[in-house]
Order: C-alpha cells, then sequence, then structure tokens
C-alpha cells in the first residue's frame, strides 16, 4: 500500500470519529448537535449516512479492480454532498438564532475532502501493454 491507501483508511476513521464530537452549540436552547446525537432538533442522525458510506469506501477502497476505484468515486461524492449538505443546514441560522460552529462539522468535511482525494488518486498497479 502507497500513502494514498493510508490517507484514506486515516480519513476513514476521522469521519467516524468526527460524528461522535459537537458539530454544533445552540447557546438559546443549551444543546450540542453532533452526527450522532442532535437532541432537541429535527436533524435526525446524519452521522449513520456518513458510516454506511465509509463503510462501502472501505470495501471499495481495499478492492484492488477497475470497477471499485469507480464505484468508490460514485460513494465519496455522495460522502462529500452529504457533509456539505451538513453543513449549510444544520449550521445555518433560524430564527434569528445562530449555531457555533464546533471542530467536529469542520473535522467532517476535512475527513469527506480527503475521501475524496484518496479515490480521485487510487493506487492502482497497470498492466503492461502486450502492443509497443
Amino acid at each position: 500500500m502507497r500513502y494514498m491507501k493510508w490517507i484514506g483508511l486515516a480519513a476513514a476513521v476521522l469521519l467516524v470519529v468526527s460524528c461522535f464530537t459537537p458539530w454544533v452549540f445552540i447557546e438559546s436552547r443549551g444543546i450540542a448537535i453532533s452526527g450522532i446525537d442532535a437532541g432537541g432538533t429535527n436533524y435526525g442522525k446524519p452521522g449513520y449516512f456518513h458510516f454506511f458510506l465509509a463503510a462501502f469506501f472501505l470495501f471499495f477502497h481495499l478492492v484492488p479492480r477497475v470497477w471499485a476505484k469507480r464505484a468508490n468515486l460514485a460513494v465519496v461524492a455522495l460522502n462529500l454532498g452529504w457533509a456539505v449538505r451538513n453543513f449549510f443546514i444544520i449550521t445555518a441560522c433560524q430564527g434569528g438564532v445562530c449555531p457555533v460552529k464546533k471542530s467536529g462539522i469542520w473535522l467532517v468535511m476535512l475527513a469527506s475532502l480527503c475521501l475524496f482525494a484518496a479515490a480521485l488518486f487510487p493506487d492502482m498497479k497497470m498492466k503492461a501493454n502486450s502492443r509497443n
């Protein structure tokens, strides 16, 4: 495994860990929202979809086939889109109340971008062409 495999694995672990850290803090209600616990809001649990996509990423990332690398691009694009969606929806001001962004939401974005980069530049051994 070269360095992109390790970056992808570390980014997947960072994504899972960052879903457990606080994403935003709403001062008026006194609640902290993470990817797993969004109690008191209607956001649901967006971190579980990140877990689902990270599992698919790890599977496709470790399979040394071209079809897996292509499928992995779709998975990480969906993951990045989900992270951007969470960033804009969960951190948005509503009714004059603006939540305070915590480190977790930034780590989710960073991990999603690293997953995208790892899938965009896979470590593949190319077979030598028989025609030279």
